[in-house]
């Protein structure tokens, strides 16, 4: 990982980035001890992950690093079209507001970016993996 990347991240967490990853993992705990919420339970903590670290990570289909598994197949669209329907579309919708806001000043377009980033796994974060770089 380039030090700029690590700054970056250090940057990120320092202003607030560290609240919605800590919020993210919270999330992911509550929805396995549910039990409804385990097949999203993964997804929340893929995006505590990225919100951890966003510099220097991608988020890459699970398919295609792993293989098949059951959140890459049939059974995680119906989960990615109930994530969508109940928090998907409000979560994206966030972090867009944010990729604006910080877009419109330059020192915030790097931070812009990854709240983009954000927004894309927000809509649909099941059968996705993130990869550091």
């Amino acid at each position: 990982m380039s030090p700029t990347s690590v700054i970056m991240n250090l940057l990120w967490l320092f202003f607030g980035g560290w609240t919605t990853a800590l919020s993210w993992f919270a999330s992911a705990f509550f929805m396995l001890i549910s039990i409804v919420g385990i097949p999203w339970a993964r997804a929340a903590f893929n995006i505590g992950l990225l919100n951890f670290w966003p510099f220097g990570s991608e988020v890459v289909n699970r398919k295609k690093l792993s293989g098949s598994d059951i959140g890459t197949g049939g059974l995680g669209t119906i989960g990615n079209i109930l994530w969508f329907i109940f928090c998907g579309w409000w979560l994206a919708l966030i972090h867009l507001f944010w990729s604006v806001l910080l877009g419109i000043t330059i020192i915030g377009i790097p931070f812009a970016i990854q709240h983009f980033k954000l927004a894309g796994i927000s809509i649909a974060p099941i059968g996705k993996s993130i990869v550091f770089k």
